[in-house]
């Protein structure tokens, strides 16, 4: 069964009864709904007078729910996950510990390597040029030493909007795509934890204040189907400066969007899950690559 990601954006209190989160309004004291935690995946918080029960946190660390609080600009500002998520966590951390150099090399010119494939892919399907992206993708090298991947998406983006920059903190819709991939990070990191994998040990990124490092490194693939949903909002409704309550609600169905992976189309949620464990087994050796989605 598909989990589900759930937003509160309205004063609540929540607490569990039942196993069932129950979304209580604090004024009247009345409930406004129940949901079984084992149904869930990502709880975003997204209000300031949101109180939670220990007990209810318990349970959704226990059925490894992402919790997300959002700051002011209601843009993901600290997410909250269990220690571990597999009944073989040490084991797998040992093996996790030990991977060579090499390995992580050859692993982080396959990520760059997909990530272009679906950046081209995209442009592709929108009727953009994307033939130049054939020869970024070729020039990979054994842990992306020539910077393919900066180079690409510097073409990607020119193709992709007009007249933009890519920032975290620029113009319209830098807003819509940081708030996606904040999701999407959110929703690559409860993965690793699912395989048994620390999100902070990194194939590529490696920034000390960084404690998702692993997370950045699985998600870069994945970033084109955010740049694709955010695209087509764009073309529908417009762009905006601030982040509205439904560009928000819009981009939290990034975990349900069907993505081609391993053969089959599968909900880009589930399709994380099958990349995450394809890596604990490219690890082991088990495999040589690991499975990505593909967008074209």
């Amino acid at each position: 069964m598909l989990k589900r990601t759930i937003y509160i954006g309205n004063p609540a209190y929540l607490k569990i009864k039942d196993l069932q989160m129950l979304v209580i309004d604090p004024k009247s004291n009345t409930s406004k709904g129940g949901i079984p935690v084992e149904d869930m995946a990502i709880l975003v918080l997204d209000h300031y007078q949101i109180t939670l029960s220990h007990q209810l946190l318990i349970a959704l660390q226990g059925n490894n729910v992402v919790v997300i609080s959002c700051d002011a600009h209601h843009l993901p500002f600290a997410m909250i996950q269990p220690l571990y998520g597999h009944s073989e966590f040490s084991e797998r951390i040992q093996c996790q510990l030990t991977v060579s150099e090499p390995l992580k090399k050859q692993l982080w010119k396959q990520t760059v390597e997909q990530k272009i494939r679906n950046q081209q892919g995209l442009l592709a399907l929108l009727d953009k040029p994307f033939e130049g992206m054939d020869a970024y993708k070729n020039a990979v090298k054994s842990g992306d030493s020539s910077n393919m991947e900066g180079i690409a998406a510097q073409y990607f983006w020119k193709h992709l909007f007009e007249d933009f920059s890519r920032g975290r903190h620029g113009t319209a819709p830098n807003s819509m795509l940081n708030y996606g991939y904040a999701i999407l990070r959110s929703i690559v990191a409860r993965g690793l934890v699912s395989s048994g994998l620390l999100p902070v040990l990194g194939i590529f990124h490696h920034n000390k204040y960084n404690p998702y490092c692993l997370a950045d490194d699985i998600m870069e693939p994945y970033r084109p189907f955010v740049d694709k949903m955010v695209y087509n909002y764009i073309q529908i409704h417009g762009s905006t400066a601030e982040l509205s309550k439904e560009q928000r609600s819009y981009l939290l169905q990034i975990a349900t969007q069907d993505v081609l992976i391993d053969g089959q189309v599968r909900p880009l949620m589930v399709a994380v899950s099958t990349t995450t464990a394809s890596l604990y087994k490219c690890y082991t050796g088990d495999l040589r690559q690991i499975k990505y989605p593909m967008l074209d």
